[in-house]
């Protein structure tokens, strides 16, 4: 059997996708039980960060943790790959020693080489391009409240940026409308919005983009590695905030998510992060059982 990768939604059916959101609520359920079982028992993930993370890391480990397997952390530091070693050689030899690979990194092309050598399932962490166990996180925590979300409206405020990239992908598996409000020279990847068609919509109206809107998501206007470009990003976003006119304009029961870490007062009000339309905290808390959802389907016998 052919290894499976996960380095986009596009990786997955939309049925599968649907089916890992219908695990992933059954065993947060089973957690809060603390009846999970150990279906990852002796199995190891090696993790590759060359990008810093909170959530990732603790959730991918916790995961593993808890379904009896292990985890081992690996920065540029504690690689050859931070000496120069091709991504290929890494990928051949971690492969052989663990029982799936994370990375967490720069450039897409990277992790799409990676896979391209290993013998084992490479889940993407997060990449330039797209942040796909975010979304499968995010969906889980729409399903939670609202049931599916084909047919419904996402409206996306802010920079076009892995997270934007990764809704574009969404929006195509899980059938819903997504309308994109961003600055000009800030709009996401053109391939991945030619590829969606009419299912997305782009806009410079933050307005017009949350009106009626059922889900509103933003992130932050300067992602790592761009932190020098930030006084700049504050001018050019001035106007894409996520504030209290913005969810009055999206419908009266819409959710707003953000991946955090979040700035109050730049891309989103206190007001809206620590409103009443706010599930970021358990958008936050899903990342873990999103990934033992993804990781029990890539590795469990």
């Amino acid at each position: 059997m052919a290894v499976r990768h996960f380095l986009s939604l596009l990786d997955f059916t939309p049925d599968e996708l649907r089916a890992l959101i219908a695990r992933a609520i059954e065993l947060k359920a089973l957690q809060q039980q603390h009846a999970c079982g150990e279906p990852l028992k002796n199995r190891v993930l090696g993790m590759v960060f060359e990008k810093s993370s909170t959530r990732t890391r603790v959730s991918f480990e916790a995961a593993m943790a808890q379904f009896g397997g292990h985890a081992i952390f690996l920065s540029p530091r504690d690689t050859q790959l931070g000496r120069g070693e091709p991504i290929e050689d890494t990928a051949r030899v971690l492969s052989r020693m663990v029982d799936a690979i994370m990375v967490r990194t720069f450039e897409h092309e990277k992790i799409e080489r990676l896979a391209a050598h290993s013998r084992v399932p490479v889940i993407n962490g997060l990449t330039d391009l797209v942040h796909p166990c975010q979304l499968l996180a995010d969906m889980q925590t729409w399903f939670e409240r609202h049931g599916d979300i084909a047919g419904r409206t996402v409206a996306w405020i802010g920079d076009g940026n892995n997270m934007c990239n990764s809704y574009i992908n969404a929006a195509r598996q899980f059938d819903f409308a997504l309308r994109i409000a961003c600055p000009e020279g800030y709009d996401p990847d053109p391939r991945l919005l030619a590829a969606a068609g009419g299912r997305v919509e782009l806009t410079r109206d933050t307005q017009a983009a949350a009106a009626g809107a059922d889900l509103v998501v933003t992130d932050v206007w300067a992602s790592m590695g761009q932190e020098e470009e930030q006084a700049r990003r504050e001018r050019d976003f001035a106007a894409f905030q996520v504030d209290a006119a913005v969810m009055d304009a999206a419908a009266p029961e819409s959710l707003f998510m953000h991946c955090l870490p979040a700035h109050r007062g730049e891309e989103v009000t206190a007001e809206v992060i620590d409103g009443p339309h706010s599930v970021v905290w358990d958008e936050a808390e899903n990342r873990l059982h999103a990934q033992k959802a993804l990781l029990e389907f890539l590795l469990a016998d």
